[in-house]
């Protein structure tokens, strides 16, 4: 990665902005009363291919119980172990896709992002130096594809749109990638570093 892109993604990290959740596109929804929150953490992994800078990203199993073959970054609950939401998620990345810790350059977190089934994500947005051949564990992970960065970074690829859920008409960002549906969580938190990038 070179000097200027560094520093604008430090710039982009440092920029004011808030939290972001599924419900921003939904102003009528209510989260349920005393639902209880959990934390959790993501790895938006960037990596320098030949094509240039790439987002890390995987293809959820169709075996898994939750978002069964949805696209999502490698990540997912905090542990009693993990010494902070940073340690979660290059945990869960060592896990999911054989991602080494040792690899990452972590460069900060973005904004967390609340979802419909109760969790508090925090993206943590870390530099792999090391070439990267993905390990996906079979049981939770179908595939790990590599995103052009500018790709998902731009604001333009963006687009709204809705499903009935739960009774009602969901909107939500989709930034689709070749034959890859990138929705929900997922394309909300690259939406908030795409307005980031951008400003």
């Amino acid at each position: 990665m070179t000097n200027e892109a560094l520093t604008r993604l430090k710039t982009a990290l440092a920029a004011p902005g808030g939290a972001s959740s599924d419900f921003d596109l939904n102003p009528n929804y209510r989260p349920p009363e005393g639902r209880k929150l959990r934390h959790a953490a993501v790895l938006v992994g960037l990596i320098e291919k030949p094509a240039g800078l790439s987002v890390v990203l995987t293809k959820r199993s169709s075996r898994l119980k939750h978002h069964p073959g949805q696209i999502a970054f490698p990540g997912g609950k905090q542990d009693e172990g993990d010494a902070d939401l940073t340690a979660t998620a290059l945990r869960e990345a060592e896990e999911e896709i054989g991602l080494n810790p040792a690899s990452v350059d972590v460069l900060g977190t973005l904004p967390t992002h609340e979802t419909v089934t109760s969790f508090t994500v925090t993206p943590i947005l870390g530099l792999i130096r090391d070439e990267f051949h993905p390990l996906p564990e079979e049981n939770e992970v179908e595939e790990v594809f590599f995103t052009p960065f500018d790709h998902v970074t731009n604001p333009e690829r963006f687009i709204v749109q809705s499903r009935r859920w739960m009774g009602q008409q969901r909107h939500y960002y989709t930034v689709p990638f070749g034959p890859y549906y990138i929705w929900g969580a997922t394309a909300r938190i690259l939406r908030g570093l795409a307005d980031r990038m951008s400003s």
